[in-house]
């Protein structure tokens, strides 16, 4: 029963995970214009995403443009694109895969091997997936808050933690926590097998040789 609670909060977390991951990849929250030195009336608000700059008026209108030329961004950029995109990618594979452990594992529990493949997959996906939204979720946290508190960067240039990024960083402990809980169960998995399946090596070690073995009948006994 606890096993079965595992696979299925794993199987929430990665979905949650998965959404979150799509979520933050599309989302043009990733930089936010910073108000400070005491600008206390705002008309306009600059987001900047992946894919798109958007500006926010008054929280009514919102005009939003795609970046023109690909070759023309920055490598940092064209790389955070590259790995939440193969992030997505890899989300959806290790939650198509952990639907398909679950549901092998109700199924087929006379063979654990087979529950371990699917289980493991499904967990090293997610683990690997955390870590790819982790690395440009962090790398551009960690860029804007060190230009926030640069005096060498002009004001209207400083940038604040987006949605997005609270929103990468929350998949990416869904992500983990998934990965872990489906490993944690290959490793119940196959310890269990081990010790509730001692003598299937030595049943196969037995097994007689009805190909090129003696074979005995019958009339051996007459």
């Amino acid at each position: 029963m606890a096993c079965c609670v595992l696979q299925i909060t794993g199987l929430i977390f990665g979905g949650v995970g998965m959404v979150g991951t799509l979520a933050a990849t599309v989302m043009p929250q990733w930089r936010v214009s910073a108000y400070i030195d005491g600008n206390i009336v705002v008309f306009e608000t600059i987001w900047e995403g992946l894919w798109m700059d958007c500006i926010s008026q008054l929280g009514i209108r919102l005009q939003c443009k795609f970046y023109d030329s690909v070759l023309a961004l920055p490598p940092t950029l064209e790389a955070f694109r590259a790995l939440m995109c193969i992030a997505v990618i890899l989300s959806i594979i290790s939650f198509l895969m952990a639907i398909v452990g679950v549901k092998y594992t109700h199924r087929t529990k006379d063979n654990p091997q087979g529950i371990s493949i699917f289980i493991l997959a499904a967990g090293v996906s997610f683990l690997l997936t955390g870590i790819l939204v982790m690395i440009p979720v962090s790398w551009t946290g960690g860029s804007i808050i060190h230009d926030f508190y640069d005096p060498k960067v002009p004001m209207p240039l400083k940038r604040e933690l987006g949605a997005a990024l609270y929103v990468g960083w929350v998949s990416t402990a869904l992500l983990i926590a998934a990965g872990a809980m489906y490993c944690s169960f290959w490793c119940w998995a196959d310890t269990s097998s081990k010790s509730r399946y001692p003598s299937l090596s030595r049943h196969r070690l037995h097994k007689p040789d009805f190909a090129g073995g003696p074979s005995l009948s019958v009339h051996a006994y007459v």
